[in-house]
């Protein structure tokens, strides 16, 4: 269903319609405000209609995603650089400081952005051999 486009489902009738949850407006990653109106000159005069619509601004897709990357035991510190360098085209300078920031405080945060975005880094980063996670923005 396209964004900001509107679902009526007939609950029952009457000025008090009661509502049973639908799936796509309990689904986490796409909660809807859930109105109800009555309609007064639609096909049943009574008219309850619980209407589910989704906001125009969805807090969780505006939220930030970030990919961060791991100290681990195996990876050199040259191929961290170079993987920095390489993946996300970052400066050879930009890239050793994120790297020693891996190395000395354990993780750093390489990325942000949407949250497919970052799953497509993170998963880079294991393509790559690297501990990578992604979290939300702070």
């Amino acid at each position: 269903m396209a964004r900001g486009a509107q679902r009526h489902v007939r609950l029952k009738s009457g000025p008090r319609a009661t509502m049973s949850p639908m799936p796509e407006v309990t689904d986490s990653l796409h909660r809807a405000r859930i109105l109800c109106t009555t309609d007064a000159g639609g096909a049943d005069p009574a008219g309850g209609t619980a209407v589910a619509e989704r906001p125009a601004d969805n807090p969780v897709a505006n939220t930030p995603w970030v990919t961060i990357v791991w100290d681990d035991p195996v990876n050199t510190q040259v191929y961290v650089t170079h993987v920095f360098v390489t993946y996300f085209k970052y400066p050879r300078a930009k890239a050793e400081r994120l790297m020693l920031q891996v190395h000395n405080e354990g993780k750093a945060v390489v990325a942000s952005g949407s949250r497919e975005e970052m799953e497509r880094d993170v998963n880079a980063m294991h393509g790559f051999g690297l501990w990578a996670t992604l979290d939300r923005s702070e």
